[in-house]
């Protein structure tokens, strides 16, 4: 018990300390660095790459989009144009039969004179 109590008694006499000029040294701590200077170079530059080839990628897409309704609006009006080219020709084959044409004629005072005719090859 003794020895209990003088390790736990330590009567603290002060020290005069003395001040003597320490020397700082630089002390210079290397960091250890996953990926070097040129490794974080080569990420960035292939992320880089990667962001703009997507975007281009993206462009050429929304482009390709644009001409395809382009080209959908213009066979439409193909089509449309195509019909209304059909019933013209429709009304044309109507309209130029010989009774019409005759009618026409008698309605205008033209007389058939059959001496008169000429017979030229159709088309």
């Amino acid at each position: 018990m003794g020895l209990e109590q003088r390790k736990l008694y330590t009567p603290h006499t002060p020290e005069v300390e003395q001040h003597t000029p320490k020397k700082q040294q630089h002390v210079v701590r290397r960091v250890k660095r996953r990926f070097s200077k040129g490794e974080n170079i080569l990420f960035a530059l292939s992320a880089a790459f990667t962001i703009f080839l997507s975007s281009m990628l993206l462009q050429t897409h929304s482009d390709l989009n644009a001409v395809n309704k382009e080209v959908q609006l213009l066979n439409s009006e193909i089509d449309e144009t195509t019909k209304q080219n059909t019933e013209l020709s429709i009304q044309v084959s109507d309209k130029s039969t010989y009774e019409r044409i005759w009618k026409k004629a008698q309605e205008n005072g033209l007389n058939l004179n059959k001496n008169n005719v000429k017979v030229v090859p159709g088309r």
